[in-house]
């Protein structure tokens, strides 16, 4: 776009806000009058596979395990080499070293990176575990109460079957 494109399009929106005293929305009307978000109903049921947030978690675990066990081999081997090489005053010793603490500084990155992943997919699948469960309590306990209010379970004047068979009264025995 050149320059004095770009002046006459802020001109003309200008001269459009000026001279409109409606209120203007930012925004393009799709057509069909409100096109703000879609209802809920079309977005569907939130899901969570918690078979794919375990995968990742494991993976995740794994990974910080070989990195555990195969990278770091070479650490103490280069620290020693830097050591035998500064000793002989060989420059080459103190670069060794730099990039032996290099190595260790990204290992150690690499690897706070995938515990951190294997925790939050863990935590992630635990919390999601608790939320389903909760949720599934109140609605239970909101179609319970909701049959309870609902005549068509039983007759009017009729004990609501609902909330089970009555206890028999303990009488007094003389």
């Amino acid at each position: 776009m050149a320059w004095d494109e770009w002046e006459q399009l802020k001109t003309d929106a200008l001269q459009r806000q000026q001279g409109s005293t409606q209120t203007q929305l930012n925004e393009l009307d799709g057509g069909g009058g409100f096109s703000g978000p879609g209802r809920p109903d079309t977005y569907g049921d939130l899901k969570v596979a918690n078979d794919g947030l375990t995968k990742i978690g494991k993976a995740a675990f794994g990974l910080y395990n070989q990195l555990w066990d195969k990278a770091r081999v070479a650490v103490p081997s280069s620290d020693s080499a830097a050591a035998d090489l500064s000793k002989q005053e060989f420059a080459l010793g103190s670069g060794l070293k730099h990039v032996s603490n290099r190595w260790e500084e990204q290992l150690t990155s690499l690897m706070d990176a995938c515990a951190h992943i294997s925790n939050h997919m863990r935590t992630t699948k635990k919390l999601h575990d608790n939320d389903e469960g909760y949720i599934r309590r109140q609605m239970s306990s909101i179609a319970a109460l909701d049959a309870g209010f609902d005549e068509r379970v039983g007759a009017p004047g009729e004990k609501n079957t609902i909330y089970g068979e009555p206890k028999p009264s303990r009488e007094k025995e003389e």
